[in-house]
């Protein structure tokens, strides 16, 4: 069901698994496996962590939208994998060895929907800024050329950039989007925050913002459940015109 507000102002989009297709998750998933057939091989039986059993939903629920130390104590913790706390700083230190040579390796793509909508929003004059919790964020949006901005690329289009901003509360606490709203100043009520991760969902809505959810895994329940006010399986789905008149809604619907 569409929903209806004021004019939107701004919109805050989250980076990886909205606007890039990164290997963060592979990255996750190979360094704990290194990790686990190297130096942590004698706490593997105390452990639940199986290679398998790192799935593409265990990523999403455990990791997805977190700061990278968040997120290596949480799928520590998830695992059982013992002393967590300590062992996160090596787990987040190969997870970004292995992420950087994977982006060396080209290992990414642009989701061109993604790259659309933000053309489609900016050309509506409605402000845009990338709030990623990854510090690898802008390594992603540099290399991504610019929709109808021969030269640019996309991180150059962005308003605000808080990609990686040092924050004291991570997702699920509001405080990078509320920050993002603050550089672009324009009220919290008058933002869209575009995710695909619970987490990003939550504090958007926590923020008091509203939410567009991303689903590109199938997932669209769980970022209804989260809060989202619209979900769709890309941003090629929404309405533009709806959009900038300040409504959420799919194309076609009434």
């Amino acid at each position: 069901m569409a929903e209806t507000q004021s004019r939107f102002r701004a919109v805050i989009f989250d980076v990886d698994g909205v606007l890039v297709d990164s290997p963060h998750e592979t990255a996750w998933r190979e360094a704990l496996a290194e990790l686990m057939a190297g130096d942590w091989c004698d706490l593997q039986p105390e452990t639940s962590w199986q290679e398998d059993a790192f799935t593409a939903e265990v990523y999403r629920q455990v990791l997805s939208g977190r700061p990278r130390m968040d997120g290596a104590r949480a799928a520590l913790e998830y695992f059982a994998v013992p002393d967590a706390e300590r062992r996160a700083v090596d787990y987040a230190e190969r997870k970004q060895a292995r992420l950087l040579r994977l982006i060396d390796e080209r290992r990414f793509r642009a989701y061109d929907d993604g790259v659309r909508f933000v053309a489609a929003v900016q050309a509506a004059g409605i402000a845009v800024a990338a709030a990623s919790s990854s510090k690898n964020a802008g390594l992603f949006l540099r290399a991504i050329p610019a929709h109808d901005h021969p030269g640019e690329t996309l991180l150059d289009r962005f308003d605000a950039d808080l990609s990686g901003r040092p924050v004291a509360h991570g997702k699920p606490d509001p405080e990078l989007f509320l920050t993002a709203a603050d550089e672009l100043g324009v009220p919290a009520q008058a933002c869209v925050v575009v995710e695909d991760a619970i987490s990003g969902i939550r504090a958007a809505k926590a923020g008091g913002m509203r939410a567009l959810g991303v689903a590109r895994f199938d997932d669209s329940a769980d970022l209804e459940d989260a809060g989202a006010d619209l979900v769709v399986a890309s941003l090629d789905e929404v309405d533009v015109d709806a959009f900038t008149a300040g409504r959420l809604a799919r194309r076609g619907s009434v």
